[in-house]
Parts: C-alpha cells; structure tokens; sequence
C-alpha cells in the first residue's frame, strides 16, 4: 500500500472560521508561503465566490513562487435546478487561475432535504455536474464529501452514492468530512476501510475536533486507507477547531512511518506553529504536543536527574525532530540536578560545591521566597545565572524613568513614559506615550535602544500577566509580574516582583529586552551582511 501522506491545508479558508481569527490578505500570503516551506501538498486559500480579500488572494498569491503545494480554491457544488456552465461560484474558481480546487457536496439525505431543499436526485447531479464541469477545464478537483460519517451512519447507500458520482465525474481525490466532528474513531476506522473498498478514487480526511477527537480520527483514516489529510496549523477552525496539522504529521511520520514531508521539513514544525500564531494574534498554549514550549519541559528533581542520564526516560522522541527543545524548570519543587542541566545547557561549568554556586543556589531560594517563579520565567533564569557566572555584558543601564497619566474629562486615560540609559557610555533620554504605563515604558526602552541595537524592533510583547501574592494586604500587596515576548521566531518568558506593579513589570521589561538583545548577539557569528538583513548589526 502507498505510504505517502498528502497533506491539504485548509488554515487560510476554514481555519479562518475560528472565533478570533481575521487574516489580511498580507497575512494570508506570508502564512502561504511558511506552509509551501513546511512541504504540504495543497493550501486552500479561500473562496473566491464569496468575498473579495479572497479574491484578491489568488490574484496576488500568482506573484509568489511554491515549490512544494498547489494553492487550491475552495467553493460548493452548483445550485440546483441550474447548470454548473451557468453557476456564479464554479466561474469564479475558473477565473482566479488555480490548478485545484476543492468543492464540497451534501452526502447527508437530512441535510439535502433540510439545508438545501432539494431531491436526493438532484443533489447526485449536482454532484456529478459540478466536478465533471471543473475537470473539463483543466483542474484537479478534490471533491469534500460534507457530513459524511453522519450521512452513512443515517443511510450508508446514499451516502456511498454520493461519492461514486463524484468519482464517475473524475475527481482526483474523494475527502470524507466529519463536519459537526462528532464521529469516534472506531467508526471512522470502520466506515474508511467500507468506503476503500467500494471507491478506487484515492480517499482523504477532514476532520474537526468537537470531541477533541480531530488529530486521533485523522490517523484513524490514514490507517484505515485514506491518504490525504486536511487540517490546519495549530488546530484553528470553527467552534472547536480543525484536525491539528502540527500534532498529525509528526504523529504520522515519527510513529507510524509513513512518508509526509522531509525531515529538514519536519525539524521546521515548531517554528512555523509558533510563526502562525503570531500573525493570527492567538496565544500558542504552552502545553501543546510537539510544538509547545512545555513540550519537552520537565520539572521533578527526579525526572531530571533521569533525563541527564537518558533523556528517552521521559521523552518520546527527541525535540529537535520537530524543532523544538529540552526545558528544565527550576522551582520548589526542583532538586539540584535541575541546576545542573540549566548550568549544562548554557555551558557554565557547575560545581556544587563551588561557593559561586553555593551563592547562585541561595539567591535563586532567597528570589523564590520574595515571590519570584522561574518554572515559568526561563529567560530571567537564564540572566540569572550568566551574570552569577560573569557571562552577561551589561548592555545598558537605568539613570531613571518617570510615568505621567493624565485622565480629562470626556476624553480616554493617556499614558506617557520617560526614560534615561546609560548605553555604551552614552545617556540616551527618550519619551513615548503607550496604552497603559507598561507599554509605554516599553515604547520608550525601545527608542532608548534601537540606534545602538535595531535588533530590537524585531520582538514584541506577547502576553502580559499580573499576580497579587499577598493578598492580605489588597492593593498594597506584592505583586508578581510575567511578561512574554516573542520575535516570531522563538518565545521567551520573564519576571519581575515588587509591591509596586509598575516596578515589577519594568523589572520584567528589562530582561525579556535583554534577552532579546542576548539571543541575537548569538548570531553574530554570521556574515555581516547577512545580520543586516535582520537589523543584528550595532551601529
């Protein structure tokens, strides 16, 4: 049997659907073009039948070059009681210039008489009309059988004869569509391997994840005899999402051998999740399998101690097969050997019965008292122990900053930052306004820092966290400040401690900015004009 997988992405048209997402057409693009890179087969880029962003979508995507996927318009089968030469929707797929599309039909008698109110007759010459009119012009046509599984459970003979009209009409793949996503995968399991032996066209997947089943019933039908997968980056999608790409190619490749993007490719996987993310402006949950970065973090002194011997006793595969990497948390509740694998890991030669690592331990248990979590902060960790170790280069320091609010009578809160660094030598005094104090404090630490380090431009603030610990003493208590940043390339957490929160949150500022700046200097081994292109090089 054929052991390559095709994968079809759908992220630019049905993952678009989930609550939250808005794609621009200049977002559509750039995620286009990180998906060619990743090795899909097919991007679904939308609808050309009903909008105009997706209109022009396919006209500007004509620019780019794709060296691995067909960029594939998404649309339905023709209208009843017309004929597909005549249907809007058909024309228009036409005539934005694709090699593929994709079309979905009803294979659900309920839903033909309910949704679309016709015969079962006519919804089979829909069917048939509809991809035979787009195989006459050249296309490849994937034909999505919408509401399969529901349509077989409830008549298994329509719904196969769905599918055979759309394979008598030549459609070059037939995808089975769970699309309320409520099918478990037993019966996917079951109802493939029927469809497999009744239909010679080769068959695909669309899964959605309403039983939080879209990745499990997805390699359910690879192994029942699909071989086309239809899902999207990091699961986004209507209601509960799509079928996670990210957790089905690894799954398919590193633990059942099939053969679905190189491993190059695959080494690139938690990077572009992390990038898809980012343009969508939705919070990548740490814990997500594969890609997260708690993927591969481990927190029990014991675990640790394990993993420095063998990191397979409590890791199933090994990180960087999809690009990501082995964390160690330090907290209460880690042992020493935590602090040896974070030493390991930043090449500091550590010594526990060296006094500087003595005193490095108690600082870090003396921080923790104060409120300090760094399970969570690995990048103030990380500065942490440089500077204990006299590995971290002061890049600047604070003279002072004042915050001005000013709130007038009809009119919105006005937040105004003013900062002073000394960088290099150099006094360097800038003002910014923000929405908040916290942003604008980071407005005016980043005019502060990009004449000497452009770099900077290139991060942002992703998320932004406030914890009271002492409770007791209500807006007077301690407060624990978490900021994440990212630079769409990798994400970092910091944290910063204080009774004051605008003095917790500048102390946690500071270092996601000087971990920022920490990171890219460790590309300057790279040509010069090479860091030019990122804005690495001081000036």
């Amino acid at each position: 049997m054929n052991s390559t997988i095709k994968i079809f992405d759908t992220t630019l048209r049905d993952g678009t659907q989930g609550e939250g997402i808005s794609l621009s057409v200049e977002d559509k693009l750039k995620i286009a073009q990180k998906l060619d890179t990743l090795g899909v087969s097919y991007i679904e880029g939308g609808w050309p039948g009903s909008n105009n962003k997706d209109i022009e979508f396919f006209i500007r995507v004509k620019e780019l070059s794709f060296k691995h996927a067909k960029v594939t318009a998404f649309g339905s089968t023709r209208r009843k009681g017309t004929k597909a030469e005549n249907d809007p929707n058909l024309n228009r797929i036409l005539e934005v210039g694709v090699a593929a599309a994709a079309i979905f039909g009803k294979s659900w008698d309920f839903q033909v008489h309910t949704a679309i109110q016709t015969t079962l007759e006519e919804n089979l010459a829909m069917i048939y009309d509809s991809v035979r009119y787009l195989k006459s012009n050249g296309l490849e046509v994937i034909y999505d059988a919408e509401h399969f599984f529901d349509g077989y459970k409830s008549n298994p003979e329509y719904a196969l004869a769905t599918i055979k009209q759309a394979e008598a009409a030549g459609a070059d793949w037939i995808a089975l569509c769970d699309t309320n996503g409520g099918t478990l995968p037993h019966e996917i399991t079951e109802i493939v391997k029927t469809v497999c032996q009744n239909i010679a066209t080769p068959i695909g997947i669309h899964a959605h994840n309403d039983c939080e089943l879209g990745v499990a019933n997805s390699i359910a039908a690879v192994m029942a005899g699909a071989r086309q997968v239809q899902g999207t980056i990091n699961g986004y999608g209507e209601r509960c999402g799509n079928a996670n790409l990210v957790s089905i190619i690894p799954n398919l490749q590193l633990k059942l051998k099939y053969d679905v993007i190189s491993a190059d490719q695959l080494a690139s996987l938690s990077s572009i999740a992390r990038y898809v993310s980012e343009i969508a402006n939705m919070h990548m949950p740490i814990n997500q399998p594969y890609v997260g970065s708690a993927a591969f973090a481990h927190k029990g002194g014991i675990h640790v101690s394990a993993i420095l011997r063998d990191s397979s006793t409590y890791e199933h595969i090994t990180p960087e097969l999809v690009g990501n990497k082995q964390r160690v948390l330090v907290s209460e509740l880690a042992g020493q050997s935590n602090l040896v694998f974070k030493a390991q890991e930043l090449g500091l030669e550590f010594d526990t019965n060296n006094q500087q690592t003595k005193l490095l331990i108690e600082q870090i248990k003396e921080m923790e008292h104060q409120g300090y979590k760094f399970e969570g902060a690995d990048a103030t960790l990380e500065l942490l122990m440089r500077n204990a170790y006299g590995m971290l280069e002061e890049i600047f320091t604070l003279e002072s900053f004042k915050i001005m609010v000013t709130k007038s009578a009809g009119q919105p809160v006005l937040s105004e930052a003013i900062v002073k660094l000394k960088v290099h030598g150099e006094t360097v005094y800038n003002a910014a306004e923000g929405n908040g104090p916290v942003n604008a404090l980071d407005n005016a630490l980043r005019k502060c820092l990009k004449k000497h380090y452009p770099g900077i431009q290139h991060m942002h603030l992703s998320d932004y966290k406030v914890r009271v610990l002492d409770d007791k003493n209500a807006t007077a208590g301690k407060v624990r400040v978490l900021i994440e940043s990212s630079d769409f390339k990798n994400a970092w957490n910091t944290v910063g401690v204080s009774e004051n929160i605008i003095e917790a949150s500048w102390h946690a500022l500071v270092d996601s900015m000087r971990y920022a700046l920490l990171s890219q200097s460790r590309t300057s081994h790279q040509p010069e004009e090479q860091r030019e292109q990122v804005g690495l090089v001081n000036h």
